[in-house]
C-alpha cells in the first residue's frame, strides 16, 4: 500500500486512539489504578471511601447530646489496592479473500487497539491459517496494511488459538474483526465463543465495513453470536471509541440496531 495512504491511516489512528484513551481515562481511572481494598484502613480517605460505621465508633466520645450528633474528628476509610489492573485485548482480524473490501476499516481499528497504552494487545490475523503478529506491533499500521493472507476462512481455528493465549479471562476483551463467513466448523466456533464468555471474557465482533461504508457479513452467524450475548455489529471510527471504552469497562455497549436486525 502506498506510503501516503499509510500516513493518512496513521493520522486517523492517532485521532481515534486519543479519543478512546481520553474516554477511558476520565471514566476508568479508579479501575485501572486499583480496586477498593476493604481490608485496608486509611486516616485521610476521600469522601466516597469513608467507612462510616468505623468512623462513628471511633468518634463516639465526641457525641453532642444537644445536637444528637457525633462530630467526626477522625475519619476512617477504606484503602485502595496499589496494583493497577491492566486489561488484555486479543485482537483477531479476518484477512480472508472475502475481507478484501474491508482492509482499510479492519486495519485502522486493529491499529487503534494495538496502539493503546492502557491495554496489552495481542494481534492475531487469519484466513485458514493463523499468524500471531504481536511481536511486530511497533508500527501496527505498517504491519496491518502490509499483511495480506487472502485464502479461505477458519474463524473457529483462529479463536481456538486466541483462547489458548488468554491467561486472565476476567480482564480480557476479545475483539473479532470479520465478515463472519465461516469456512470452518460453525457449531465449534459458537461453542468456543460461549466458553470464553462463560470464563469471564468480554467478546465483541466488529463486522466488515467496506470502503464505501456498507456493512457486509453473514447475518445468521451475527444473530447466533448476539444470542450468546456476544454483540456483533458494524460501526464507524467516530462510534468506535465509545464502544471499546464500554467493552473494556464491561458496560452495556452503545451499538447500532443494525447488528441484530439486518
Amino acid at each position: 500500500m502506498p506510503e501516503t495512504t499509510r500516513e493518512t491511516a496513521r493520522t486517523v489512528v492517532r485521532k481515534v486512539v486519543a479519543d478512546l484513551e481520553k474516554r477511558l481515562a476520565t471514566r476508568t481511572r479508579a479501575t485501572l489504578t486499583g480496586a477498593l481494598d476493604r481490608s485496608a484502613r486509611v486516616s485521610r480517605p476521600r469522601h466516597h471511601d469513608i467507612d462510616w460505621d468505623r468512623t462513628i465508633r471511633a468518634n463516639l466520645k465526641n457525641y453532642l447530646p444537644e445536637y444528637r450528633t457525633v462530630v467526626p474528628e477522625r475519619l476512617v476509610g477504606y484503602g485502595r489496592a496499589s496494583q493497577s489492573v491492566k486489561k488484555d485485548v486479543v485482537l483477531c482480524i479476518d484477512q480472508s479473500g472475502s475481507m478484501a473490501a474491508s482492509v482499510v476499516y479492519a486495519s485502522v481499528f486493529g491499529a487503534v487497539l494495538a496502539s493503546m497504552r492502557a491495554v496489552d494487545t495481542r494481534l492475531v490475523v487469519f484466513d485458514t491459517a493463523v499468524v500471531d503478529l504481536t511481536d511486530q506491533l511497533d508500527d501496527p499500521v505498517d504491519v496491518l496494511f502490509g499483511t495480506r493472507l487472502g485464502g479461505g476462512t477458519d474463524i473457529n481455528r483462529a479463536l481456538a488459538y486466541c483462547q489458548s493465549q488468554i491467561t486472565r479471562p476476567a480482564d480480557t476483551v476479545v475483539v473479532l474483526i470479520s465478515d463472519l463467513y465461516e469456512g470452518g466448523i460453525r457449531d465449534e466456533m459458537l461453542k468456543r465463543v460461549a466458553a470464553m464468555k462463560a470464563s469471564g471474557v468480554q467478546f465483541v465482533a466488529l463486522l466488515a465495513l467496506s470502503d464505501e461504508g456498507a456493512p457486509a457479513y453473514d447475518r445468521e452467524h451475527a444473530a447466533a453470536l448476539a444470542a450468546l450475548g456476544a454483540p456483533a455489529f458494524a460501526c464507524t471510527p467516530d462510534l468506535f471509541p465509545e464502544v471499546m471504552a464500554a467493552a473494556i469497562e464491561k458496560r452495556p455497549l452503545p451499538i447500532p440496531d443494525m447488528a441484530t436486525h439486518q
